[in-house]
């Protein structure tokens, strides 16, 4: 089995010493190209529920951390 990307969320500090969030993942128009058609309702689901939620962390500390600069 290949591993990869489906979606994540990451809190970092890039080369400027900055502390950024990062929101990625496998666009939806791309899950035909990866999953078979019995997998796709379930990965469908999951990256939709996930963006909202993630999203939702992202832009509420995005906000904070702009804020304190």
């Amino acid at each position: 089995m290949k591993e990869g990307n489906i979606l994540s969320f990451r809190i970092l500090i890039d080369s400027n010493g900055h502390l950024v969030t990062e929101l990625s993942g496998l666009p939806e128009n791309e899950i035909h190209r990866v999953f078979n058609a019995e997998d796709r309702v379930l990965v469908k689901k999951v990256i939709k529920e996930g963006r909202l939620k993630l999203e939702k962390m992202h832009n509420y500390l995005e906000s904070e951390l702009d804020a304190l600069r």
